[in-house]
């Protein structure tokens, strides 16, 4: 099975399921709790929510889990219908029936998701960010001006990115650029205003790291096992491959799959420019430290 992991949010039917029958006894939390740690022995989850049955159905909840792998969703199923699993009764486990996402209206993974999931296909070890530049672009314009002062409140930083991710063991990067912008209020002066630029620039790097992930496509080919540990990239028709093998303990993915990365200089992904809501807290201190260089 030959199988594209975009780095886009899962909504097609064949890679989600669908669980019922689950017991009245356990709070949502502690099935979805129970749900997570079944089903992700199967691969990567996207998410797992649980709901109450409707009043009809009886008493109960229903689980809808996502993967970014329609593989795995598909042996996730034939392995847990019917299944007892967690509870004293076997539960239903059925993949959902909508049709195929189309790619241009499927919206990009936010830059924790992408890392998520590089971390799963690639390794800890088997890929990297580097921050090329980091500047500040709030008042080019003002400044270009003669004797033209704009209002504190009228103003906005706007931050500019840009930045690589890599993948070391392959010679491969994929360079994309992010800007972001926030209204600066007349009252934000001192620490509000030095974390107003915080916020900004980790949006920046947030924005260019989501763009940069949408130019690799992960190919999945299950059940084979790569030649060699990790195979040197090779270049075909325009594209570049690298394979990953299960042998590495440093950089290989899960189970026996073998990873193709293809990287394309543009990605349907951003053609709707959809993302996710992006979660500012996935960044460590190391992106903080940056100091943003000074305009002459």
């Amino acid at each position: 099975m030959v199988e594209l992991v975009p780095f886009a949010v899962p909504v097609a039917g064949d890679k989600t399921l669908l669980v019922w029958e689950l017991s009245s006894g356990p709070t949502a939390e502690a099935l979805q709790h129970s749900l997570f740690t079944v089903f992700s022995q199967f691969g990567l989850l996207y998410s797992v929510r649980v709901f109450p049955n409707a009043a009809v159905a009886g008493p109960g909840f229903y689980g809808i889990i996502k993967f970014y792998s329609a593989g795995d969703a598909h042996r996730a199923q034939k392995a847990c219908d019917q299944k007892q699993l967690f509870q004293t009764s076997p539960v239903k486990v059925h993949l959902g029936t909508g049709h195929k996402a189309v790619q241009h209206n499927t919206p990009a993974l936010n830059s924790s998701r992408c890392q998520e999931l590089a971390n799963y296909y690639f390794g800890f070890n088997g890929w990297s960010k580097r921050i090329i530049k980091l500047q500040d672009l709030s008042n080019l314009e003002e400044r270009e001006k003669e004797d033209i002062v704009t209002p504190l409140q009228k103003q906005s930083l706007k931050l500019f990115c840009a930045l690589e991710v890599v993948l070391p063991f392959h010679e491969c990067r994929s360079p994309e650029v992010g800007m972001a912008e926030e209204p600066l209020d007349k009252l934000e002066e001192g620490s509000l205003f030095l974390l107003k630029r915080k916020v900004t620039q980790k949006l920046a790097i947030q924005k260019a790291l989501t763009d940069a992930f949408q130019k690799l496509l992960t190919v999945v080919l299950g059940g084979h096992k790569a030649p060699s540990c990790c195979d040197k990239v090779r270049e075909w028709h325009g594209h570049i491959y690298a394979t990953f093998s299960n042998n590495c303990k440093v950089c290989s993915p899960p189970a026996t799959q073998l990873v193709l990365i293809l990287l394309v200089s543009y990605f349907s992904c951003q053609l709707c420019g959809q993302r996710e809501e992006e979660c500012l807290s996935d960044f460590s201190s190391e992106e903080e430290e940056f100091r943003l260089p000074e305009l002459d």
